[in-house]
C-alpha cells in the first residue's frame, strides 16, 4: 500500500475487506491495532466512535487498540470533536513525528536526498553533483547526503526507519548485486550493495530509479486514480516504469520496463560476427548530442543546450528535438498496443522537455491507432525521490505496526515532545 491521502470511505472499504477476526489472542491484536492504524491513516483525526464505524470493532477493542497504539508513539489526541451533542470527543491521528524515512536519488550527474515524516511531508531537500569517481567514493557520498538532509531537517539518525536508494540498473537480491547499469559506472561492482547497507544502522533497501519515478507519479503527481498508465525515462538512459491494475509490474526477473534493450533492425558489424543494436543507443540524452553534433550544432554540446537552441530558434536544433519527439512516439507506439494504459507520463533529462510534447502527441497520433493520453510528468526531477519516499513509508509502516504489537520501546525524543504538545 502507498501511504497518501485519504478518506473515511478508504477506512470503510478496509474494514469491509478485513472485517473483525476471531482466533488467538495475540493474532486478533495484531490485526486489530493494524485495522485501526490504516483507518486513521487513511481518514485523518477520528473519534473512538467513528473509528467504531469505519472498523465495525467494538468500542472496548477499539479503546484497547488506541492505547496501544497510544503507547507506541504512533497516534496522538489532535483536537476534540465540536458541534456534537455531549462532551467534545477527543480526535486520534497519525503522530507524524514518530519515524522518518529518507529517500535518495542517484544519478550520473547529481545526487537528491529527502526526509519526509511519516505522514510523506518533506521535511527538506537537497541535491548536489555526483563527482563519484569509484565504488567507494560513491557509496560514502550516497551515506553522506542521506545524513546530511536528515541534519537539516533536524532529525537524529536514530529515529530514521527507513532509507530507500533509487538508482540506474535491476537489483539481483540473492546476488545483492546491480545488474544493467552501464550509464553509472561503478554501480554494478560486486559488493556495492552491501557497503552501501553497511553505511546505516537503519534498514536500507535499493531499486530501480524509473519503477521509483512510476510510484512517485502514482502517489504525488498524475497518477493517482489512474489503474493503468507507463513512466517513460529518457535521460542518460532508457527505460520504463509499468502500472498494471494499480499495481507495479516488476516482471519475473525484476526486469519488466528494460525497453533500453529491445532490439532494432539495424546491425553494425563488429569483428566476425554481428552485434544487434538497441534501443539505448538511439533514444537518450547521448543520442541526441551525437545527432546534434553529427548536423552541425558547434560549441558545447549537451542535450539541454540542443533544447535551449531550439527555444532560441536555432533551426538545426529544432530539427534535432522533432527528430526526438518521432522517436518517442515510435517507442510508445510499439508498447501501447502490448500495454493499453490509459496514461504516459513522460519523464527524464530528455522526454521530460514540455517542447516534445505536443510534438509526441501528433505524431503518436500519426502512428498508432492506439493513443493514450500523454504528459509530462508534474514531478519533474523529484519523482524519484517521491517514490523513494513512498515506498519507504510503506515498508515503515509495516514495521512500526510490528513494534506496536510486540510492545518494541521507543525513546522519547525532541520530535516526540513535538508531535503531542
Amino acid at each position: 500500500m502507498i501511504v497518501g491521502e485519504g478518506t473515511a470511505s478508504d477506512g470503510r472499504r478496509l474494514a469491509s475487506a478485513v472485517g473483525p477476526v476471531v482466533g488467538r489472542p495475540s493474532l486478533l491484536r495484531a490485526i486489530n491495532e493494524r485495522l485501526l492504524l490504516d483507518a486513521v491513516r487513511a481518514g485523518g483525526p477520528m473519534s473512538r466512535a467513528q473509528l467504531v464505524r469505519v472498523t465495525g470493532l467494538s468500542k472496548p477493542t477499539v479503546s484497547l487498540a488506541l492505547s496501544s497504539l497510544e503507547d507506541a508513539g504512533l497516534v496522538c489526541v489532535v483536537g476534540r470533536s465540536s458541534g456534537h451533542v455531549g462532551a467534545p470527543a477527543p480526535l486520534y491521528a497519525i503522530n507524524s513525528c514518530a519515524g522518518w524515512v529518507v529517500g535518495v536519488d542517484l544519478g550520473r550527474q547529481w545526487l537528491r536526498a529527502a526526509v519526509a515524516d511519516l505522514t510523506g511531508q518533506f521535511r527538506a531537500t537537497c541535491e548536489e553533483p555526483n563527482r563519484s569517481r569509484s565504488p567507494a567514493s560513491l557509496v560514502a557520498h550516497i551515506g553522506a547526503i542521506a545524513r546530511r538532509v536528515a541534519a537539516d531537517a533536524e532529525v537524529p539518525w536514530a529515529e530514521v526507519v527507513r532509507v530507500v536508494v533509487g538508482g540506474p540498473g535491476v537489483v539481483d537480491h540473492d546476488r545483492h548485486q546491480v545488474l544493467l547499469a552501464p550509464s553509472l559506472p561503478g554501480w554494478e561492482r560486486r559488493g556495492l550493495v552491501d557497503a552501501l547497507r553497511a553505511q546505516f544502522d537503519t534498514p536500507v533497501e535499493v531499486d530501480n530509479d524509473v519503477n521509483l519515478a512510476a510510484l512517485g507519479e502514482q502517489w504525488a503527481g498524475l497518477g493517482p486514480g489512474v489503474s493503468h498508465f507507463i513512466y517513460l525515462w529518457v535521460g542518460t538512459a532508457i527505460g520504463l516504469g509499468i502500472v498494471v491494475g494499480g499495481e507495479l509490474l516488476r516482471g519475473a526477473h525484476g526486469l519488466a520496463g528494460e525497453i533500453g534493450y529491445m532490439t532494432l533492425s539495424g546491425r553494425s558489424t563488429r569483428g566476425n560476427g554481428k552485434r544487434t543494436r538497441m534501443l539505448r543507443q538511439d533514444v537518450s540524452a547521448a543520442a541526441t548530442v551525437r545527432r546534434a553534433r553529427g548536423l552541425g550544432l558547434r560549441g558545447r554540446v549537451t542535450a539541454q543546450k540542443v533544447f535551449e537552441a531550439a527555444r532560441d530558434g536555432d533551426e538545426i536544433a529544432q530539427a534535432v528535438v522533432a527528430g526526438e519527439a518521432e522517436r518517442i512516439a515510435l517507442v510508445i507506439a510499439a508498447v501501447a498496443p502490448v500495454l493499453d494504459p490509459e496514461l504516459v507520463l513522460l519523464g527524464g533529462g530528455l522526454a521530460g522537455n514540455a517542447e516534445l510534447l505536443q510534438p509526441v502527441r501528433k505524431k503518436l497520433g500519426q502512428l498508432s491507432p492506439f493513443e493514450p493520453r500523454v504528459e509530462i510528468s508534474e514531478l519533474g526531477n523529484r519523482a524519484v525521490l517521491h517514490g523513494a519516499i513512498a515506498t519507504a513509508l510503506a515498508a515503515s509502516w509495516e514495521e512500526l505496526a510490528r513494534r506496536a504489537h510486540t510492545g518494541t520501546p521507543r525513546s522519547k525524543s525532541r520530535t516526540d515532545r513535538a508531535a503531542q504538545s
